[in-house]
């Protein structure tokens, strides 16, 4: 039987394994972070990995052949369409430049597909589709919501609209 060596610090025993927890203990942390800095996660059961990349690129993977309404050095816009329906698509050279664009639409309403440095735009049904293809969070605006949307929040109750 092994007998735990005394730490004269603390009184306590079994400091002669803190090294090696210690390093196990970074290994794992380290391991946690890598996996959380290139998205080695799913984005939920059935949702692909968050596409990245160019309005075209990310147009072309969802089979839209984009058709650019504005482009500044911050931002990218186009309108698309596919067997789903029609939807906007933005590209953003900043993620400030994203959040600050969505916090501005979400006084129009409607539901966004967001990625990094991404959105597309669109009723709840071709957000879903576009989902299923390039990831994303699904967030969504109660203000001039789609009629047709039976939750229009997210929160699970029928009509609540979020008033």
């Amino acid at each position: 039987m092994r007998r735990p060596t005394q730490d004269p610090g603390n009184g306590r025993g079994g400091t002669a394994d803190r090294p090696r927890w210690r390093a196990r203990s970074a290994a794992v942390s380290a391991v946690a972070l890598l996996a959380a800095l290139t998205g080695c996660a799913d984005d939920g059961p059935g949702i692909p990995r968050t596409a990245t990349g160019t309005l075209e690129e990310l147009a072309a993977e969802v089979g839209c052949a984009p058709e650019t309404r504005a482009a500044t050095d911050e931002l990218r816009q186009a309108d698309c369409r596919t067997g789903e329906g029609r939807f906007v698509l933005a590209t953003f050279t900043t993620d400030r430049g994203q959040r600050e664009w969505l916090n501005g639409a979400k006084d129009y309403g409607g539901t966004y597909l967001v990625g990094r440095r991404w959105v597309a735009v669109a009723g709840p049904d071709v957000v879903g589709a576009l989902r299923a293809e390039l990831g994303g969070d699904v967030e969504r605006s109660a203000h001039g919501t789609d009629p047709q949307d039976p939750d229009p929040d997210g929160t699970g109750v029928p009509g609540h609209g979020g008033h």
